[in-house]
């Protein structure tokens, strides 16, 4: 039997996946689950549980979340990233990181094919495959989902024909969560007019106290909150999104281009991404000069645009992750948040960094490094290209 590695979630799609694999196609059906921040323990177990019994020789679950932060979330970081002025990249960032994961499996059980569960109609199909194609050493790619262009109606059927009657109910609202948030569809994202309701989000609101939170930043990363250095920016996320789901922020709608080339909208709510990401940003424009904040916000929003494509791999991404990381060497201090329900408020920031220091003169009000002569001759020779061109052209 030929071996085949699967990109495993434990949905509908990937448990005909696993079955189909094996029965019809005759492979030995390796299933891998990878990690970036949505799984429980428990879950987990009941995941392995349904794979094995589904004809899965095998059932491996990953833990990548570390390896996720620091090969992308801290450069989403670095580069105050949001999709449109809106998205984190919650979920969409994920995807590669799940591919690389699967491949090694492959790789390391000499698999002659590799599998995922992707319908052709959104982009994480091109996102695995891309990966696949890249790194894959002519691994050849199947997608029953895709290119049997099944409904989710025949995939029950066919599961039920094989003696596997669990409850496939369909969830009115599709949830996907990870470490930088969290996903969600349903029947108004599919329109460009209605609003998620209340309760489609899975964070509800249980606090409505103010609070103000200290957020540390060293170099650009998030290490701490309220005093507290935590073990890892990973762990200093956790507790961010622990306090600040309580109070149901990060709630919004996302409208982009899908790489195949049509429009869609998702909902999602990642309260400590957009907060990690705003602190950053003001911390950002205390300590940096103009020009380092100008070019970093053309290389963030092509970095978030090219990892949204899928284009990871490409080396250029390898160039845009060192001049992010050589511009945080002075990101270092502390931001002060106020939150409130559905909201956040920035109030200030501490920083042995911050540019803003009151012996160069306090804006608006007085100047301690230069005359008003100095001024004056400053704009005119700054005036002058401008001069020549409507004399020239009056």
């Amino acid at each position: 039997m030929e071996k085949i590695v699967l990109a495993y979630s434990g949905g509908l799609d990937t448990s005909y996946c696993v079955k189909y694999l094996s029965q019809e196609l005759g492979f030995e059906v390796h299933a891998v689950l990878v990690d970036t921040g949505g799984f429980k323990t428990s879950e987990i177990v009941t995941i392995r549980e349904k794979a094995l019994q589904l004809g899965a020789t095998s059932f491996q679950a990953i833990d990548a979340v570390e390896t996720f932060y620091h090969h992308c979330v801290k450069y989403l970081v670095y580069g105050n990233v949001l999709r449109n002025n809106t998205y984190p990249l919650s979920v969409s960032a994920e995807r590669m990181f799940q591919a690389i994961e699967v491949l090694k499996v492959a790789k390391a059980i000499g698999a002659t094919h590799i599998a995922h569960g992707s319908t052709g109609a959104g982009n994480d199909q091109v996102r695995f495959d891309y990966v696949f194609n890249v790194l894959g050493n002519n691994l050849t790619i199947i997608t029953p989902i895709r290119d049997k262009k099944l409904s989710r109606e025949e995939e029950i059927a066919y599961l039920q024909q094989h003696g596997i009657h669990w409850s496939w109910e369909k969830a009115k609202y599709s949830i996907n969560q990870g470490l930088w948030g969290t996903s969600v569809g349903g029947a108004e994202t599919l329109t460009s007019h209605q609003a998620l309701p209340e309760h489609a989000y899975p964070s509800q609101l249980k606090t409505t106290e103010p609070q103000q939170i200290t957020l540390h930043f060293e170099e650009g990363e998030l290490v701490g909150l309220n005093g507290k250095t935590a073990d890892s920016p990973v762990q200093a996320i956790q507790q961010l999104q622990a306090i600040a789901t309580d109070y149901a922020i990060g709630r919004d709608i996302h409208v982009g281009d899908t790489i195949i080339g049509i429009k869609g909208r998702v909902g999602f709510e990642a309260a400590a991404s957009l907060i990690t990401i705003k602190a950053h940003h003001l911390l950002e424009k205390h300590v940096l000069t103009k020009w380092q904040q100008y070019w970093k916000e053309q290389l963030g929003n092509w970095y978030g645009m090219l990892l949204h494509e899928g284009q990871y791999l490409d080396p250029v991404m390898r160039n845009i992750e060192t001049f992010l990381e050589d511009t945080q060497g002075n990101v270092t201090g502390k931001v002060f948040v106020q939150l409130y329900p559905y909201r956040f408020e920035l109030q200030g920031i501490e920083s042995n960094y911050d540019l803003m220091k009151s012996k160069f003169g306090s804006y608006g009000e007085m100047n301690l490094a230069w005359t008003g002569e100095d001024v004056r001759g400053f704009t005119k020779i700054l005036a002058n290209a401008t001069k020549i061109h409507h004399l020239v052209n009056e």
